[in-house]
């Protein structure tokens, strides 16, 4: 059992265009404060400089944190995301290298971040399998995969949890993957719950993002797209200011009242926005209100897909 809500660490890698280490020290601690048990990282963020960051911070306070990172991906001088290795040989590395940067003696949940084509999935989980026998893993989870390949990794070993991302503009899940989970027995954790900042409202136009923000590559955030998304919002909007709460809080809160089983991991680094965000557990909606935003949002209807096509190519596997 975690936390209602949990906390996404990726932004305090950097890829947002920028970044403020002692506000992003206080926001984990008060992220704890408030609650919020679920940590979620990955060996990708940063180049592994994320877990660097964010081990020693919660370290301290360990007993009181499920701490989730990821493995697979590989990237560039960036620390951008730059092909994918399934192999066992590399799991075995990665989770040791997680580790010595974490400074943790084991990882409460352990997701393969994507699939490798090049590796069958079996291969991928009994590695994984592996770290569980040796104690360095407790839970293994997967990322952005189908629900053949979803059935076929839990054959392997007990898969705790799916992450993949979902939010008002990426209701994709919603098909056929909350039902595989629910028959398996599997949570689903839902990542970018806020459209990595733009269901905050923060975004309005192209140019609010700098030429850091990794934002800047996906379809989402360019040109026209943002505009687009922009007259979207605006309907939302309007129903959040009736219920008196930010967009943000209604964002999330959409997705436990209407999905209970489900754990978005929003990803403030800032106090004020850990605050908020955290507060979207106060609001309530009636199925009413529930029908009512899912109507002014039906799948699909953001403008731009949520990465480029290569990135495409790696998910729902």
């Amino acid at each position: 059992m975690v936390g209602m809500i949990g906390m996404g660490c990726m932004a305090m890698a950097g890829w947002y265009g920028g970044r403020d280490d002692s506000e992003a020290r206080r926001a984990i601690n008060r992220a704890i404060d408030l609650g919020v048990t679920m940590f979620d990282t990955a060996d990708l963020y940063g180049g592994g400089d994320n877990e660097r960051f964010v081990g020693p911070i919660v370290k301290p306070r360990r007993r009181e944190v499920f701490f989730t990172t990821k493995w697979g991906h590989i990237w560039n001088e960036r620390g951008w995301p730059n092909g994918v290795d399934g192999s066992p040989t590399r799991c075995a590395k990665a989770c040791d290298d997680s580790l010595q940067r974490l400074g943790f003696d084991h990882i409460d949940l352990y997701y393969l971040h994507r699939v490798d084509p090049k590796v069958p999935i079996e291969d991928s989980i009994g590695a994984m399998k592996r770290l569980v026998e040796q104690g360095k893993v407790r839970h293994i989870g997967v990322s952005e995969v189908n629900p053949t390949t979803l059935r076929r990794a839990h054959g392997v070993h007990p898969i705790a949890a799916l992450q993949t991302e979902y939010s008002l503009w990426s209701r994709e899940p919603e098909q056929v993957l909350f039902k595989a989970c629910e028959e398996l027995g599997i949570g689903f954790v839902a990542y970018s719950p806020l459209g990595r900042g733009i269901l905050t409202g923060a975004i309005k136009k192209a140019s609010d993002i700098n030429a850091t923000d990794i934002r800047g590559t996906l379809p989402r955030y360019q040109g026209a797209n943002v505009e687009r998304n922009q007259q979207i919002l605006a309907n939302v909007r309007a129903i959040a200011d009736a219920k008196g709460c930010t967009l943000a809080q209604l964002a999330l809160v959409w997705i436990v009242a209407k999905q209970p089983n489900v754990v978005p991991i929003q990803g403030a680094d800032r106090v004020a926005f850990v605050e908020e965000n955290i507060g979207a557990a106060n609001v309530k909606l009636t199925a009413a209100d529930i029908a009512a935003i899912d109507a002014l949002n039906p799948p699909n209807v953001a403008a731009g897909g949520r990465y480029p096509d290569e990135w495409m190519d790696e998910v729902n596997r």
